[in-house]
């Protein structure tokens, strides 16, 4: 019996299970420390891999930060992605409330996708903004598909960066509130969706 729990223990993950697990690593290690004080050394020590096999991977630092943060977006993604048909106002506080449930229980990785902006490595700047260009798009689609808002959103000049300042505040929101929550959830969730709806209102 003991044999059999030994071996299941062992059991050799899969290609996509391994490089999930490096993924989960970085994301940890990165929130906790600045890009150039992460060592791919401490990735693979943690992850119980040799440093050869993470390199089969990932050949750079550069590629495994990357990956951290496009793994960090596909989730923001997937979450807050809009039902369609269902007017924004119905949709925004449950989406806020998923999100900020992410956020909660994938603090590591929500900072260590922020943690990109600051990287000093261009290319791992440009995945980060090309990441935030993505969740743009999906909001602006979202409010141009939407009866209140689609009808005039298209003729005002400034829908973009109203979208891309909300963005802003509410990353900084949200990595505030990770450092200390003085406020619930609830209360995030309120003031980030009140502040989108002044920034985009007709």
């Amino acid at each position: 019996m003991a044999a059999e729990q030994g071996a299941r223990a062992r059991r050799r993950l899969s290609t996509e299970e391994r490089r999930e697990q490096l993924l989960a690593v970085g994301a940890r290690l990165f929130s906790e420390s600045p890009y150039d004080e992460v060592w791919i050394e401490r990735v693979a020590e943690i992850a119980g891999v040799s440093r050869g096999l993470l390199y089969h991977y990932f050949p750079t630092k550069r590629d495994f930060f990357a990956a951290v943060v496009e793994r960090e977006s596909a989730r923001m993604l997937r979450m807050t992605a809009a039902v369609p048909g269902i007017p924004v106002r119905e949709q925004l506080s449950a989406g806020l409330d998923t999100f900020l449930e992410y956020v909660e229980a994938h603090a590591h990785g929500y900072r260590a996708f922020h943690r990109a902006d600051a990287a000093g490595d261009q290319a791992v700047r440009k995945v980060y903004q090309r990441a935030l260009a993505a969740q743009e798009r999906q909001i602006l689609a979202a409010l141009t598909a939407d009866p209140e808002f689609g009808a005039v959103f298209g003729e005002r000049p400034d829908t973009e960066l109203a979208v891309r300042g909300w963005l802003a505040f509410t990353t900084a929101v949200c990595l505030e509130w990770l450092r200390g929550p003085d406020l619930s959830r609830e209360q995030v969730r309120d003031l980030c969706a009140r502040a989108l709806l002044g920034v985009v209102a007709p």
